[in-house]
């Protein structure tokens, strides 16, 4: 089973656009999301640009691993906490 290319609109926070589900943004899954993943590709991306795709318990790793593996910079926090520094890496 594939990771969507981008998070669908409901399960990402986009660009300061409130959220508007707490769905985990793995293909097919209909969990809470509790796990929130920051990251952006930076050879498509400036620094300000950051997109954050919500992960339950379940594939959290998963989804870190997904981005790591591709180089992205990346941030993982609880949904409820605020969002790290640009350019941390967790």
């Amino acid at each position: 089973m594939s990771v969507r290319a981008a998070a669908s609109v409901s399960s990402m926070i986009g660009l300061g656009a409130p959220l508007q589900s707490l769905t985990c943004s793995r293909a097919d899954c209909k969990n809470a999301g509790r796990w929130r993943l920051d990251w952006r590709n930076p050879r498509i991306h400036s620094t300000d640009r950051v997109k954050t795709w919500l992960a339950c318990d379940d594939h959290v790793d998963f989804l870190r691993e997904f981005l790591a593996a591709r180089d992205f910079p990346l941030t993982v926090s609880a949904v409820d906490a605020s969002p790290k520094p640009r350019g941390a890496v967790q």
